[in-house]
């Protein structure tokens, strides 16, 4: 009882700042409102080995999403939104981000709502239209609602921030999550809350090109039959380099979920939903990540940059009879103007969105299953 109070004491003061700090700060921004619109419209060509029928057709070719961003200023207040519109087979309407923000200097900022998460290399930990494993899992790329707090120095960056919990669309006393979201968030009859992060850069090197950091993640897990709080950790070690036409992402994490199930349900697993759909992860694991790309400068009329690529992926997993998993995605960006075009070349091994059979491919796995690829092409215009 004592550690809920005090976490719920935390929530309040970290959300009386943030209040507290707009008032206290003079307002650093114009006197008239600012607005800017933008977005993308993308569409997407894949062949799968798994799809026999797809196969025969020579694959299918159809609609991605369309997103609109809006970022606003007024008073020193920022806002940011990013709202997208899949297909209904990948969960149709979702809010991806929307915060508001203040610049309490130069180096410091504030955002409360739904922000992203300060956990690993970011903003991407992969080069290609796929993400990387850890994002199949919430550990990139993940949005929750809450108030983080950001440092950019000269030497370091570092970042704070409570969640209360990852977005929620329902509301009532006991309802699972939706699986319509854009993020990759603890589904079924558990909820993330009262979630901590704190993650911390050291940039060295010339021109900063190194990025050398820690990030570490707690919250709780509500359950929503026994009524009880479970928890789930992670810790991860990421390192980055930016030297000349050269990126390399490397990291390796570590992450534990204890759920307080009811009798006879398996703390092995965690049910995670995105994209409309639900899917079974492993509770506990160790990952390993390492991406590679280089920029190859052309001039082909209106395409200005090649981008090459590879990003692989290893999921250890912990519980006994679990088989690992697996990712590696080759491929290319072709920039144009404000077309950009990812053509890949993506491996799965025991991967729910690569060939598996997607309920438990990223829990128990199956030993006897065999890598299977899709070559994808993303077209999109952003504007």
């Amino acid at each position: 009882m004592l550690e809920k109070i005090t976490k719920l004491q935390f929530a309040k003061t970290l959300c009386l700042v943030f209040l507290g700090s707009l008032l206290a700060f003079p307002a650093m921004a114009q006197d008239k409102p600012e607005i800017k619109i933008g977005g993308a419209l993308r569409f997407n060509y894949n062949m799968s080995s798994w799809k026999d029928g797809q196969k025969k057709r020579g694959g299918d070719f159809g609609y991605d999403v369309f997103r609109v961003n809006a970022k606003g200023a007024y008073k020193g207040i920022l806002m940011n939104a990013e709202y997208r519109l899949y297909s209904e087979g990948f969960g149709g309407g979702m809010l991806k981000q929307g915060w508001l923000g203040y610049n309490l200097n130069e180096q410091d900022q504030i955002q409360l709502g739904l922000t992203q998460v300060p956990f690993g290399i970011q903003q991407y930990n992969s080069h290609n239209w796929f993400f990387n494993l850890t994002y199949y899992v919430g550990l990139e790329d993940d949005h929750d609602m809450g108030f983080k707090y950001m440092h950019k120095g000269e030497k370091f960056e570092y970042q704070l921030a409570f969640f209360k919990n990852a977005e929620e669309l329902r509301f009532g006393s006991n309802s699972e999550i939706s699986p319509n979201r854009y993020s990759y968030d603890i589904a079924g009859r558990n909820k993330e809350v009262n979630q901590f992060n704190g993650k911390i850069i050291y940039k060295f090197g010339k021109e900063s090109a190194s990025r050398l950091g820690a990030s570490v993640e707690y919250g709780g897990l509500y359950n929503l039959d026994t009524e009880e709080m479970g928890n789930h950790s992670a810790f991860a070690a990421h390192y980055e380099l930016n030297k000349g036409k050269w990126n390399v992402k490397a990291q390796f994490i570590t992450a534990f979920n204890n759920p307080e199930n009811a009798a006879g349900e398996s703390t092995d697993v965690v049910t995670m939903a995105a994209y409309g759909f639900p899917y079974q992860v492993a509770s506990d694991f160790n990952m390993y990540t390492l991406g590679i790309s280089r920029n190859v400068p052309v001039e082909w009329g209106p395409v200005s940059n090649l981008q090459f690529y590879n990003d692989f992926a290893w999921m250890e997993k912990k519980a006994a009879g679990f088989t690992d998993s697996y990712m590696n995605t080759t491929g290319f960006l072709i920039s144009a103007g404000n077309v950009y075009t990812y053509i890949d070349y993506a491996a799965g091994y025991n991967h729910s969105w690569l060939g598996g059979n997607f309920v438990d491919d990223f829990a128990q796995g199956n030993p006897d299953a065999k890598w299977e690829a899709r070559f994808n092409v993303n077209v999109g215009y952003y504007f």
